[in-house]
């Protein structure tokens, strides 16, 4: 049975989807729950036999976004600001070999990108090249690179202060090894810190939360396989350690994320579920006070998935969750120790075990709340259902029928005649504008025209109405 959920999966792989509503618990196959199928490329189309890692750049020129994806042998950059039809605009070959490991951050539009490749160091990339790409897919050349270490499993960036840190090399044994990037193309090494064990990944932040012992201060959070360990790290010739924190049944402390306010700190551990049969287990632990921080709660989840890489964005959790996909818990009332899953897109069907296999990461920060998936899918892009309601009033007197649609839309006004109505796609491309004299209060318009997928309607300029077309 694994073997046809491999096939299955291998199959829905091969093909490029574009802008399928969840309805009814599924996305072209994909199961779901509040999050739309935008689009997606196989790692085939990236000529690439695994992807891993991701992160997002948005250029401030022209509010472009684009995803930047791992890949087994190099990173790709995908053009995302039409999200029904990104570009595959090219890849940067890794340095050495290839890797199954690898990750990007991005500073002051530029990449830096680690591999476990040996000898890969850290390459860096001027995303403003991205621009100017007229035939894709190109073959890109890093433009600086550092090799103040060999492999390294991951990098962190402190965007506030402008300083890197490859964790998981073989320098300051595993330890945080620190690179000043505020240039982004001179990256200079300023030593590193050994902690208390191997730094498998890490949170770097200037602290504001509600310890006033360490406002203003670069506190690093790292999630070292068998504890949290919290450092000072603003004087980085002298780092201070600050604390550490383990918890019960440790399978393998793997990454976490502070919540927005730095209060609490919600954790992944990737190997508890294999080792001791738990569904997805998300830890979550009380960092008031970081001298001495504390256990909170736990959640577990629907399946038996094993946790990757999660995220916060406002009062939601966002995180790989490798065979079961994206996954999203609702934290609003983290401080009552009252969690929910919020929603899910399941780029893995047919399996949620516990094992490696299916999404990797996530990336949930862009303006438009478009959100990235990749690992060994490829690249994924989807958004919340229910995003695209914002701007719906629901007591407006209109009502649009059949919903979903195919050929032809019925319009009703219960308040004043239907003079105009406008299709839009959902990043507010018009599509389709039609405009009427006769004064009725009912119209019917045709949108055959349309592929399937989530448009919004707009009627008179006074509401916008959600629209499936299937």
């Amino acid at each position: 049975m694994k073997q046809f959920y491999l096939l299955v999966f291998a199959l829905i792989s091969a093909v490029t989807f574009s802008q399928t509503p969840c309805e009814n618990g599924t996305a072209s196959g994909f199961p779901c729950q509040n999050f739309d199928l935008l689009s997606r490329i196989s790692l085939s189309e990236m000529n690439a036999s695994g992807g891993n890692d991701s992160w997002g750049w948005t250029d401030s020129q022209d509010g472009k976004e684009y995803a930047l994806i791992g890949l087994t042998n190099g990173t790709a950059f995908i053009d995302i600001s039409d999200p029904i039809n990104p570009i595959y605009l090219g890849k940067l070959p890794t340095h050495t070999s290839s890797s199954t490991w690898r990750d990007v951050k991005v500073y002051s539009d530029h990449a830096f990108i680690v591999s476990e490749a040996s000898g890969h160091g850290m390459q860096v990339f001027d995303l403003t090249r991205l621009r100017d790409v007229s035939n894709p897919p190109e073959t890109f050349t890093e433009d600086a690179h550092y090799d103040g270490f060999g492999n390294a499993h991951n990098i962190v960036i402190n965007e506030d202060t402008g300083y890197a840190y490859g964790v998981g090399t073989s320098t300051y044994s595993g330890g945080p090894h620190f690179i000043n990037i505020q240039d982004p193309i001179n990256p200079v090494g300023e030593g590193g810190y050994a902690m208390d064990s191997y730094s498998h990944d890490a949170q770097v932040v200037t602290y504001s939360g509600p310890d006033s012992d360490y406002t203003g201060k670069e506190i690093l959070i790292g999630s070292n396989e068998n504890e949290v360990v919290l450092v000072d790290i603003t004087d980085k010739s002298s780092p201070q350690g600050i604390s550490t924190i383990s918890y019960n049944n440790v399978g393998y402390t793997h990454q976490g994320w502070f919540t927005e306010d730095q209060k609490y700190f919600i954790l992944g551990d990737e190997t508890d579920e294999i080792n001791f049969g738990f569904n997805t287990r998300t830890l979550i632990f009380d960092f008031t006070d970081l001298d001495n921080p504390q256990f909170h709660t736990e959640y577990l989840g629907p399946t038996a998935a094993t946790d990757h890489n999660g995220y916060v964005v406002g009062d939601k959790y966002y995180f790989a969750n490798y065979a079961a996909g994206l996954n999203v818990l609702d934290i609003s009332d983290i401080e009552n120790e009252n969690i929910s899953q919020y929603g899910y897109f399941d780029t893995f069907p047919g399996s949620n075990g516990a094992g490696f296999g299916g999404s990797w990461n996530v990336y949930p920060y862009f303006e438009s709340g478009n959100i990235v998936i990749s690992g060994s899918g490829g690249f994924t892009l989807v958004k919340d259902t229910n995003e695209l309601n914002i701007n719906e009033l629901n007591n407006s007197g209109f009502v649009i029928y059949p919903n979903p649609a195919k050929d032809h839309l019925n319009i009703v006004s219960s308040t004043s005649p239907i003079q105009q109505v406008e299709v839009y796609s959902v990043i507010g491309k018009r599509i389709l504008n039609y405009t009427f004299s006769e004064n009725n209060n009912e119209e019917n318009v045709n949108i055959n025209s349309l592929q399937s997928g989530v448009y919004l309607v707009k009627i008179n300029n006074l509401t916008t109405k959600r629209l499936v077309v299937k």
